[in-house]
């Protein structure tokens, strides 16, 4: 369907002609009319789909054909981030360009000139206010705003800024708005929290769900079935001799992102971070360097995977496997925009084998599998639905997963990658073997619930011959395994002088160990596995995926592309 087939005033048609908009894409041919009628809209559609003029359109149609008083706010449009409010803003000014439509971006993270025009807008009664929860809300907090007047009350990405906390916000706002309005909401998901939210704040809404599509074949989607930390190692594999132009890489905490855009400056390359903790000024002159191609590689937190447009990216990275299918999509829906190509490479740990699994069942095939380079170790074995049983697979915790299926070799390696030492696991062959098949290197649940109980169980019939020395052994015989752990010299039934003499030892060697191994509670998990993979390194077992020789072919478009040895 045209444009210039839906029933929008002249001055909106002249502003989307002005703007080459022609055709709709099927949310807004399904949702423009719907909200034209002013009945309440609940809308399920992912990010990239056009939801902004799907609901900004009519609004501003509206507007313009309604009386309205024009002192007063008369629509509220809700964004979970600043970069999408700022983005809602700047597409108003562009379809509101021949109207003589007012509106306010309300956001945080600037400077007391930028609040000074916020509380201007509000209360002088800008037409429509787009803001971000908790700004809105700090200037409530400060001062008497008039919402009488407000007609409209839109949320976009309302999923999002539920998954952000911003329930209770939400709520707030909804009661100071008069109950007599038109409520659209804007999903890309449609979790049972969200459709709790609808039943509350929408009336007799209208279900309009456009299904999560696949994305475009366009983009040539890959995987390195690695180890966590061989993920950084990889990274400078791929740009060790050039960095295409314009790359995202997606991380799921921001600590990891300092972490890889340090790694990255360092190598000489051109990169850009960005995560919640940037100020607005700081995000907006990332975003500018990176749109003029000043930054070549952004690494990012899911705050730019979705609403964010950004052109002629070439290549999205996920260095963590997304939760769920909707976010790997709305992650590599970054690249290929507007019928360009473009690539994307997934890392998949074993702990997160499992939700890749789910994400190739979503897309209904097997995403290619890139062999990680023999100098960078062996890789770990591909079984999700070991990890699954584990209930590794479908943990949303950022630490190693269980090996114990992976065989006896790369078992042991996963233990060298992740806090083996933090747990104490035993190391001595003869006396530890049960304790050793037993403990788990990320504590999971059952499995090390077996030792400690046993361990009481000692302790209690020691208890009753040896009375007031009861509390001074608990501690010392919980010792013992880690002491073991870590020197593999000595044997569990140790004496108590013993034990005492080797306590420092067993502090300091921990601290001066070059294993990942070491105390993760304190020092960051990413920077400590990014630069040990050689240490816990043996001569990789190629995984070539059966798909490889017609992948190849597709691989001759991209001259960087490190497929197999250069």
């Amino acid at each position: 369907m045209l444009f210039n087939e839906l029933p929008l005033c002249d001055s909106l048609l002249e502003g989307l002609q002005a703007m080459n908009f022609r055709e709709t894409t099927p949310i807004q041919e399904q949702a423009i009319p719907v909200i034209l009628e002013k009945k309440d809209v609940i809308a399920c559609a992912q990010t990239g789909t056009g939801k902004t003029a799907a609901f900004l359109l009519p609004l501003l149609n509206n507007l313009q054909t309604d009386s309205h008083d024009e002192s007063k706010i008369n629509a509220i449009v809700m964004a979970p981030t600043r970069e999408l409010a700022q983005q809602i803003d700047q597409q108003m000014e562009g379809f509101s360009y021949f109207t003589p439509f007012s509106s306010v971006a309300v956001y945080g993270g600037n400077d007391g000139e930028a609040w000074d025009i916020q509380k201007r807008g509000l209360m002088s009664g800008a037409d429509v206010v787009i803001a971000t929860p908790g700004r809105l809300l700090s200037h409530i907090n400060l001062y008497n705003i008039d919402f009488s007047g407000v007609k409209y009350f839109i949320l976009d990405e309302a999923d999002r800024m539920l998954d952000m906390g911003f329930h209770d916000d939400i709520m707030k706002i909804e009661k100071l708005l008069p109950k007599e309005r038109q409520t659209i909401m804007f999903s890309a998901t449609m979790p049972p929290k969200i459709q709790q939210l609808a039943k509350s704040i929408l009336r007799n809404p209208v279900d309009i769900t456009i299904a999560v599509s696949k994305p475009p074949e366009t983009i040539l989607q890959s995987a390195y079935i690695c180890h966590e930390a061989q993920k950084i190692n990889i990274v400078k594999y791929l740009f060790k001799e050039k960095a295409p132009n314009k790359v995202i890489l997606f991380s799921g905490s921001k600590q990891k992102v300092k972490e890889i855009a340090k790694i990255l400056t360092h190598m000489g390359l051109s990169a850009g971070e960005m995560h919640s903790d940037l100020d607005q000024s700081q995000r907006n002159h990332v975003m500018h360097e990176f749109k003029n191609e000043r930054v070549n590689i952004l690494v990012a937190t899911d705050i730019v995977a979705r609403g964010i447009d950004i052109d002629d990216i070439t290549l999205v990275i996920n260095f963590d496997v997304p939760y769920d299918a909707e976010d790997y999509v709305h992650r590599i829906g970054r690249t290929a925009r507007a019928g360009d190509s473009g690539m994307a490479i997934t890392f998949v740990s074993p702990e997160e084998q499992y939700r890749f699994s789910k994400i190739e069942e979503f897309l209904g095939k097997r995403i290619y599998r890139i062999p990680v380079p023999s100098e960078l170790g062996e890789t770990p074995e591909y079984n999700p639905v070991r990890d699954n049983r584990r209930g590794g697979g479908s943990s949303r915790s950022a630490k190693g997963s269980g090996k114990k299926g992976t065989g006896s070799g790369k078992g042991n390696k996963s233990r060298s990658d992740h806090n083996t030492r933090k747990e104490g696991v035993p190391s001595h062959p003869e006396k530890q073997t049960k304790e050793r098949e037993v403990l788990h290197p990320e504590g999971g649940s059952k499995p090390n619930e077996s030792p400690r109980s046993e361990k009481k169980k000692i302790e209690g019939q020691a208890s009753q011959k040896q009375g007031a020395q009861k509390k001074q052994r608990g501690p010392k015989r919980e010792g013992t395994p880690q002491q073991q752990g870590v020197s593999g010299k000595r044997e569990q039934g140790s004496s108590r002088e013993q034990s005492n003499s080797e306590r420092p030892r067993k502090q300091r060697i921990p601290r001066n160990s070059d294993s990942p191994a070491t105390d993760t509670s304190k020092k960051n998990p990413s920077t400590r596995n990014f630069s040990e993979t050689k240490r816990v390194s043996t001569p990789q077992k190629a995984d070539v995926a059966p798909e490889q020789a017609t992948d190849g072919k597709k691989s001759k478009r991209w001259s960087w592309w490190p497929f197999g040895k250069k």
